[in-house]
């Protein structure tokens, strides 16, 4: 199968028939970004990338992220995070308050904010500064050392914080946190504000397609670890759209609110998409419609 054109295939038919939806407003930076942007990338295990359109263009990782500061925390403390935050999908949208009160403040998965900013907690109780750590190691999977925070999106998420605040304040109250609720939201922010491109984010991601093997040939997870993130990556990782997701594209993935999607074919490829404009669950218009022409045309599921 010929990757480049039928990527080519893909952008334009999707950029001519689907509407790129509405950016992530209630971000002031993100406010404006043009939603016409639209960029895909393919990355194979050997670590050769295809990609087209807008594939460079740096944009907000936002709950991308999440992924990689799970995957960190399970290579070093699985079974004590699972005391701490479920695995099942939540149903309701990711800045949800409703259900901790209900479930003694343990976050329904690690990809929703509450659960997200409990996996940030946890790392930073290893390694002091949970986003510094991911920034380390995004550079050293995409090969990209100008992979960086970008300090507008992160100043902008600050003043919109307070919901998060309050997730975590609340989970604070059962003893749910083990640091500062301020310290955790700062580094949580800074994850989320990270830029990368469609080629970077394919590239960091490969080491789920490989089975939990670095880009140096290390590895950083069990290939079981590696089969149960992808599993709560296909569960959970889509919002509250995570079913629609699976019966349309039929693999595990991570969106974000950014606009990116990251989604893995197990011993095969990771795949990127990226257009800002979103659907009212928070996920790309475009990016989805991409996924589902991509699994569609190839083959290429978990089912």
């Amino acid at each position: 199968m010929h990757i480049p054109a039928l990527l080519e295939a893909i952008h334009t038919e999707v950029s001519e028939a689907v509407p790129h939806g509405a950016p992530a407003d209630y971000i002031p930076a993100l406010a404006g970004v043009d939603t016409t942007k639209f960029g895909i990338a393919v990355a194979d295990i050997d670590g050769t990338v295809t990609g087209v359109g807008d594939w460079e263009t740096p944009f907000s990782l936002q709950s991308i992220s999440k992924v990689f500061t799970l995957a960190m925390v399970l290579a070093r403390d699985e079974e004590s995070l699972w005391d701490r935050v479920g695995k099942e999908p939540s149903g309701n949208p990711f800045n949800s308050l409703v259900q901790l009160e209900n479930e003694a403040g343990i976050p329904r998965n690690p990809f929703i904010n509450a659960g997200a900013m409990v996996t940030t907690d946890h790392l930073a109780s290893i390694v002091g500064d949970a986003a510094a750590e991911l920034l380390t190691f995004l550079r050293a999977e995409s090969g990209n050392l100008a992979v960086r925070v970008d300090t507008e999106v992160r100043d902008s998420e600050i003043t919109q914080s307070d919901r998060n605040l309050a997730l975590a304040h609340f989970m604070a109250s059962y003893g749910n946190m083990r640091n500062p609720v301020v310290t955790v939201a700062d580094q949580y922010v800074r994850q989320c504000a990270i830029m990368m491109s469609c080629r970077d984010v394919a590239l960091s991601g490969l080491f789920l397609a490989r089975h939990g093997m670095r880009a140096d040939g290390s590895r950083l997870l069990t290939r079981s670890q590696a089969k149960r993130l992808n599993a709560i990556m296909l569960t959970c990782g889509t919002y509250d759209a995570a079913g629609e997701f699976a019966y349309r594209v039929g693999v595990p993935a991570k969106s974000g609110v950014g606009g990116g999607i990251l989604a893995v074919i197990p011993g095969r490829c990771t795949i990127c998409v990226w257009s800002p404009g979103l659907d009212t669950h928070g996920n790309s218009v475009r990016g989805v419609a991409a996924l589902d022409r991509f699994t569609t045309l190839t083959g290429w599921s978990v089912f």
